[in-house]
């Protein structure tokens, strides 16, 4: 009997696997560095505003579909296991211009378990 593969991948290999699929728009790619049971969290707030892998499919679907040119561009990553912290610019996400976002992933077992964003419109 075979025993069941353990995901290895480090917080850092977490982070970036997620930023690359999320910039290929490959939502099933992009939803399996997640955990099953992952929340999404609005920093300023502390209010989750996507908790489960299947509601972060449903979230991002349409956006990857629709947002042609979406691409979100690291200028800076600090890794403090379990936890990854990136400043990013992203495109493509509002109508309005580049959007300037932090997100801090928590990772354990190979996986994202939660994730915090604050963002802010670029000038």
């Amino acid at each position: 009997m075979q025993q069941p593969q353990t995901n290895t991948r480090l917080p850092e290999e977490c982070a970036q696997a997620q930023l690359e699929a999320y910039n290929d728009r490959d939502i099933l790619r992009f939803a399996d560095v997640y955990a099953d049971n992952v929340e999404l969290i609005d920093l300023a707030t502390g209010v989750a505003f996507c908790s489960g892998r299947q509601a972060l499919i449903d979230r991002f679907r349409p956006m990857f579909e629709q947002r042609t040119n979406l691409h979100c561009h690291l200028v800076q990553r600090v890794v403090c296991p379990p936890f990854v912290f990136d400043e990013e610019r992203v495109r493509g996400l509002s109508d309005s211009g580049e959007i300037h976002a932090v997100a801090t992933y928590e990772c354990a077992n190979g996986v994202i378990q939660r994730a915090w964003f604050v963002k802010e419109t670029a000038s």
